[in-house]
């Protein structure tokens, strides 16, 4: 089974990271960028074949170790 945890800042914080990205965008002549926000994806594979249980063990581990929930957001997605 796959799977995926997407994890993305929280409106509102500040995010360095796509600011330098949306310069160096810019810079490349990209045209049309407004801005930028970067964040994380984790592609998961299990063994196991519960979806529910699956889905359950990828929150757990995004509330813990994955994402920093103070000031990011998450997405969990079984693909398979």
């Amino acid at each position: 089974m796959k799977a995926r945890v997407t994890v993305t800042l929280k409106s509102g914080i500040l995010d360095p990271q796509g600011k330098a990205i949306e310069g160096a965008l810019k810079s490349l002549g990209v045209d049309g960028v407004a801005s930028v926000r970067q964040g994380k994806v984790f592609d998961i594979e299990f063994a196991a074949t519960d979806k529910a249980k699956a889905e359950a063990a990828l929150k757990a581990a995004a509330d813990k170790l994955l994402a920093n929930t103070v000031i990011e957001n998450y997405r969990v997605e079984v693909l398979s």
